[in-house]
């Protein structure tokens, strides 16, 4: 048995019938790489025994009675691989629309939270845009088990670098199979209530520490984008349950030419690639706001935090995207010069403020006041906290193997909220830039329009650093020139005779 972390049960709890806090994939996978071609079979039986060896696939929550104290994991003695993979078929013909469509569908499910919280759906019949026939698999884990760092490291027992070899991870990982009775869980909750309180010295010092050093940093012009300053937005309302996804492709090589020229972080060019893109998709419709769209931006803190338990050790960072901003060159130079600034200031903030104040909230008080949020359409009325979230993710350089087919695409996708219902995923992967826009319909019907952005805003950044690399060789040429011509005056002076 393992009690879930603060931050962890939040996710939980954050979860509406509209807001889901799962966390999916879609992975176009290369059939033909398989040893013995695809079975569906054979998939089944290696992704059993694989799963079987970590307790994040075969563990359930259970909740402690009157939910006084925060759920905990327990293994699930009935657990069986057929409850979470599935099998299906796209319609033919089948191509980038009708996935999309059924992969918005499953994103729009929620999961059984009496089992393991994962599902994986193994999909049939897709062409991608040569004709050639891929197969794809959609994957679902629930935020409380998994955060990006966790979920990298989850791939590692699922994928391997041939066809034929093992997992890049092969121990199994050990967990306390006991199951506490209720009395026991209850007793434990109401030992955690009645102590509750005496956690808040502890969170107020850092908590008043870091509000201080918010605000001389502010004084001094070195501050993040702080958050409840973003403009209204089509994205910025009340969500429904219902999903559209979609993805595209960059050319990491591109992107990598950008910071060469400018000195730009990938994570700088990545946020200025969405301010474009979102720039252009905004004015395609008539709402660009005069203001530039703020985002917030996950951060790892897994080699920070002090803590030893818990799946999601995850801060924050708010960065505004330049959105307001046509040139492009000018956009990726304000949010480098920002994104210094924000990621001095994130470092002042302690790595657990966000799983101190996690632990610190009543599982179902705070249910209760995430649900009167969405029932009364909060959202609508407050100012705008963020406009959208924005991941990026450092894949692998070389090709991966799931169940021996390489991996030709991946793209995760976050989870969306009341307020903010669009989300951004770019992962990198051997070469490609995978991005992946999972939105509530209510925000964005059609994200194709929006992704197809992407590709057009790097282009048009890399013309405008080919452009300046081309003036820089030819102000050096020039300068060299005016050097030979100097150096050759000098040598005729030199040489007359007086």
């Amino acid at each position: 048995m393992e009690r879930l972390s603060g931050l962890d049960a939040s996710f939980l709890y954050l979860e509406t019938p509209a807001q889901l806090m799962h966390v999916c994939s879609v992975m176009v996978l290369d059939q033909s790489t398989m040893p013995g071609g695809y079975s569906f079979a054979e998939f089944r039986a290696t992704l059993d025994a694989r799963v079987r060896k970590v307790p994040q696939f075969t563990r359930k929550i259970r909740r402690v009675p009157l939910d006084l104290g925060h759920p905990v994991w327990v293994s699930d003695d009935h657990f069986a691989v057929d409850h979470h993979l599935h099998r299906m078929a796209l319609p033919q013909p089948a191509g980038y629309a009708e996935l999309m469509e059924i992969c918005g569908h499953l994103a729009g499910q929620p999961m059984n939270r009496a089992r393991p919280l994962w599902e994986m759906y193994v999909i049939e019949g897709y062409k991608d845009a040569a004709g050639v026939e891929k197969l794809v698999v959609f994957t679902k884990m629930h935020h409380a088990t998994v955060d990006g760092a966790s979920g990298a490291n989850l791939i590692s027992y699922l994928c391997s670098l041939e066809p034929d070899a093992p997992p890049l991870a092969t121990d199994e990982i050990p967990m306390d199979g006991s199951s506490p009775s209720s009395l026991e869980l209850f007793g434990r909750g109401v030992f955690s209530t009645l102590t509750r309180p005496l956690s808040i010295p502890r969170m107020l010092g850092p908590s008043v520490g870091l509000i201080t050093e918010t605000i001389s940093r502010a004084r001094k012009g070195i501050a993040m984008a702080p958050p409840l300053t973003a403009p209204r937005t089509s994205f910025n309302g009340t969500i429904t349950g219902d999903r559209t996804i979609a993805v595209a492709d960059m050319d990491l090589e591109d992107i990598k030419a950008v910071r060469r020229a400018t000195g730009a972080t990938v994570n700088d060019i990545v946020l200025s690639i969405a301010g474009g893109a979102l720039r252009d998709y905004l004015i395609d419709r008539d709402e660009l706001p005069e203001g530039s769209l703020l985002a917030s931006v996950p951060v790892s803190v897994r080699g920070e935090s002090k803590r030893d338990g818990g799946a999601n050790k995850v801060s924050a960072l708010f960065a505004y995207l330049g959105t307001d901003v046509e040139d492009p060159l000018e956009r990726l130079r304000q949010i480098t010069e920002a994104n210094a600034k924000a990621k001095e200031h994130h470092k002042a903030i302690p790595a657990d403020t966000l799983q101190d104040w996690a632990e610190f909230a009543a599982p179902r008080t705070f249910g209760l006041a995430v649900r009167a949020y969405a029932d009364l359409r909060l959202a609508e009325k407050h100012p705008v906290v963020h406009n959208l979230v924005i991941s990026n993710v450092p894949g692998p350089p070389i090709p991966l193997y799931f169940m021996g087919a390489r991996i030709d695409g991946m793209y995760p996708l976050g989870p969306v909220f009341h307020g903010a219902g669009v989300n951004i995923t770019v992962l990198s992967n051997n070469g490609v830039v995978h991005v992946g826009i999972i939105a509530s319909e209510a925000s964005v019907r059609n994200p194709e329009t929006m992704v197809g952005h992407f590709p057009a805003e790097l282009a048009r950044l890399k013309a405008e650093v080919e452009v300046l690399n081309a003036e820089a060789s030819a102000a050096d040429e020039s300068a060299a020139d005016e050097s030979a011509a100097d150096d050759a005056r000098t040598e005729d002076s030199s040489s007359e005779v007086p």
